[in-house]
């Protein structure tokens, strides 16, 4: 695995500066992460696995049920991974739709996935005006809402496609103190982080309602009025050489990104040190809190 690199952005220097950012800079500098490194996720998603052997996206796709759902919009696709995975499982027997912001995402996507018959736009998830309302039945979000803001307008944009008794599925962050180690971990990431950029935290990527249970809650009741709202707990993990597993875990985050190369290999040193103390046999240990969210919408 490359090592993650340093991104400097607009949003980046004036978080240092201890300026605030707006939305703009931010949206600008997710694409830049992306367009150095495209499909950086994916990875450690797909190797994270939980107590029956899936990965977050198999997780995600088995809320998808060909027998009653036609059409699906893999919301903020990426690199393609889970639209793939739908393809894979379901075939000719679901129309499949893709949509991410990033054109770096979107290339790795189309080469995943060259089937023609599976639309790919670029476009972001609060104006999706190519898609007609209630032609959805079923929207899957793997690990993005997080970073989607303000997410009142994303819902909006769902609750429009979607058709009647359609579905928003998603996969988000779960409870730091779920999985063992991950407090930890998280914490020391972002005190690396906050050494450099001391507003970090106070100015986060994205929505910060999406990170907490309740709060996460109350925001789909509002959008979704009368909806079923369930909120799953599962955890994830992967085991390997401390050094590789602090590296891919680390790249995961997009805070890391913004470290310097000297705190960025002091950080990893750190990592890996935690997950030899999590691991076992001589072999590393992460393990990482998932929650999935299934909202169905009523009847018409």
């Amino acid at each position: 695995m490359q090592p993650f690199s340093h991104v400097d952005t607009p949003w980046s220097r004036r978080l240092q500066r201890g300026e605030r950012p707006g939305r703009a800079e931010l949206r600008e500098h997710l694409l830049e992460v992306h367009r150095q490194h495209p499909g950086f996720t994916e990875a450690c998603a797909a190797r994270c696995r939980d107590a029956s052997g899936r990965n977050s996206y198999e997780w995600l796709a088995e809320v998808v049920d060909p027998a009653e759902h036609r059409t699906l919009l893999d919301l903020a696709c990426g690199s393609g991974v889970l639209t793939a995975l739908c393809h894979q499982r379901f075939g000719g027997r679901v129309a499949l739709i893709g949509v991410d912001m990033s054109a770096d995402e979107l290339a790795l996507a189309r080469r995943r996935v060259p089937d023609p018959a599976i639309a790919l736009h670029r476009g972001m998830a609060q104006e999706m005006g190519f898609i007609a309302d209630h032609s959805i039945d079923v929207v899957i979000c793997h690990w993005a809402l997080t970073l989607m803001d303000p997410n009142e307008h994303v819902l909006a944009e769902v609750r429009r496609v979607l058709r009647p008794n359609g579905i928003l599925t998603a996969i988000i962050d779960g409870d730091l103190t779920t999985a063992s180690g991950y407090d930890e971990l998280h914490h020391l990431i972002y005190g690396w982080v906050q050494r450099e950029y001391p507003g970090y935290g106070e100015i986060e990527l994205g929505d910060h309602r999406v990170r907490t249970t309740a709060a996460l809650t109350e925001l789909v009741a509002n959008g979704f009025p009368g909806a079923d709202i369930r909120i799953e707990a599962a955890v994830v993990e992967q085991l390997g050489a401390p050094d590789a597993l602090a590296l891919e875990a680390a790249g995961f985050f997009y805070a890391a990104f913004l470290l310097s190369p000297p705190s960025r290999t002091r950080m990893l040193r750190e990592i890996a040190s935690l997950f030899a103390r999590e691991g076992r046999d001589g072999l590393g240990r992460f393990s990482m809190p998932i929650n999935r969210l299934v909202v169905r919408l009523p009847q018409a």
